[in-house]
């Protein structure tokens, strides 16, 4: 059931950390579009989060670089609280993106059909879009599906840096796959082999890397790592966490569906998001 059951008006909520953009963005959708209430506007990814999870808005404006999470991480962070069990959930809201020119974002966006908008924002394309957000909101939507569609969306964009961070560089020819991980434990280095890796976890300033016996941290970003290392041995399963997918002992799902891993060799268990759960389906 709706938060808020005496607004029938769509409502919407603002992420950008430019205050100035964000109340030019505000003034031309209530300029273009008067029935829709903005119920809030913030300048950081956590409290993106966090305001769309309390106020459930029918459509999210997320500036792409903010500070704490990217506008891209704040969606993946918001897809994987949000609630789509319970009956008569409140479906996911339609998303827009909004970033400086940027060509390999643009196309990142549109190879994903996925709506977004240029700094400044014009208010030609801002009427582009609302009308296409009008549309969506007016039809008779399939929440399941729109939702499956938006992680599917999300999925992709994450695996391409270039949408939310600087161009890539030339391409170089492909490196052999990493075969061990360098970890300084005092004045010795170790040789981590890659397989005895069970998972590795994102942490402050530091990656741990876990094998059955023993932790390791490096300070090499995980961001950097991945894709140094084998695919088809390691999966995401969250934004800072990468199983060695040869060593999951058993993958279980709770009474809302979320699914977490076990691992051979270790005590705990790890959550899987929603983006990378499909990786499972099979198990």
């Amino acid at each position: 059931m709706s938060r808020h059951p005496h607004i029938t008006h769509p409502t919407a909520l603002i992420a950008e950390d430019e205050p100035l953009l964000a109340a030019a963005l505000q003034a031309e959708l209530n300029r273009l579009w008067p029935e829709l209430q903005v119920l809030a506007s913030v300048g950081d990814g956590h409290s993106a989060v966090a305001q769309a999870l309390a106020l459930q808005p029918d459509a999210l404006f997320f500036d792409i670089r903010m500070p704490g999470l990217s506008g891209l991480e704040a969606a993946a962070a918001l897809a994987d609280a949000w609630d789509t069990t319970t009956p008569g959930a409140k479906p996911f809201p339609a998303l827009v993106f909004v970033t400086a020119y940027d060509q390999y974002a643009v196309q990142a966006f549109e190879a994903q059909a996925v709506d977004y908008l240029l700094k400044p924002v014009q208010p030609e394309r801002l009427k582009k879009t609302l009308q296409k957000l009008q549309q969506s909101l007016a039809g008779k939507r399939s929440a399941a599906t729109d939702f499956e569609a938006t992680l599917t969306q999300l999925r992709s964009l994450l695996a391409m840096p270039s949408a939310a961070s600087s161009p890539p560089s030339p391409p170089n020819p492909p490196a052999p796959w990493l075969q061990h991980i360098q970890a300084s434990v005092g004045s010795a280095i170790h040789l981590v082999p890659l397989p005895e890796v069970l998972y590795l976890e994102a942490a402050d300033k530091y990656v741990r890397v876990l094998t059955a016996k023993r932790e390791y941290l490096i300070r090499t970003p995980l961001k950097e790592l991945l894709p140094q290392i084998d695919p088809a041995r390691f999966w995401q399963i969250h934004r800072g966490t990468v199983v060695n997918h040869h060593c999951v002992e058993l993958a279980l799902r709770d009474d809302q569906g979320r699914l977490s891993l076990s691992l051979r060799g270790r005590p705990e268990r790890l959550a899987v998001s929603r983006l990378f759960a499909h990786q499972f389906k099979a198990m």
